[in-house]
């Protein structure tokens, strides 16, 4: 799949997955899951695409060293570091107004390492569908592995995967506002 395609669907579930397990902080949670997608999903396409010379130019080949289920969680945890590093700096030298949408909670730093964890998993979930697929070890070797055979620039599949990560956005704007609107509604009708 295109690169802007893993942006948008690894963007659109893993604020779909914060927005479920963390609602409170809905709005962090998206520009984070932004954040990670970009820098995850570049990341693991940089460094696991490689080019061969042959006769008739240059051709993007894929390589086990990210395009496998367990090196892409790590390179997913290792594409979360950044983000690490730049909340720390904001978080001892931000302003002091902005401490409370900038302290370093428990549930924000495992937010950041739960979209770590996902947002590899996710590119290999779309990679899995391209013509190439990804890697698995069988008998000590490692073999491609594909469900589908669609090229990786496949207007039809990209829109289609954009198109979910777009709807798991709009769900997980859906699931943030109910909870919000919900609590507010029975908050007020309680005490009024």
């Amino acid at each position: 799949m295109k690169l802007r395609t893993h942006y948008i669907f690894s963007t659109g579930l893993l604020t779909l997955l914060d927005s479920v397990l963390f609602h409170e902080y809905f709005y962090y949670a998206l520009i984070l899951s932004g954040v990670v997608s970009v820098i995850g999903n570049s990341l693991i396409d940089r460094i696991g695409h490689k080019e061969i010379a042959t006769r008739y130019g240059y051709i993007p080949v894929r390589t086990p060293l990210t395009h496998t289920i367990p090196r892409s969680v790590v390179w997913g945890i290792v594409s979360v570091v950044p983000v690490f590093i730049l909340l720390l700096l904001i978080y001892y030298y931000g302003f002091s107004y902005h401490e409370y949408y900038f302290s370093l909670s428990n549930k924000v730093l495992l937010l950041i390492l739960l979209n770590g964890v996902v947002v590899g998993p996710s590119h290999m979930l779309l990679d899995i569908f391209t013509e190439r697929g990804i890697y698995v070890k069988r008998n000590g070797r490692w073999k491609r592995f594909a469900l589908a055979h669609f090229r990786y620039d496949n207007p039809a599949i990209n829109g289609l995967a954009i198109l979910l990560g777009v709807i798991m956005l709009f769900a997980a704007i859906h699931n943030h506002n109910y909870d919000y609107y919900y609590h507010y509604y029975h908050y007020y009708n309680y005490y009024f």
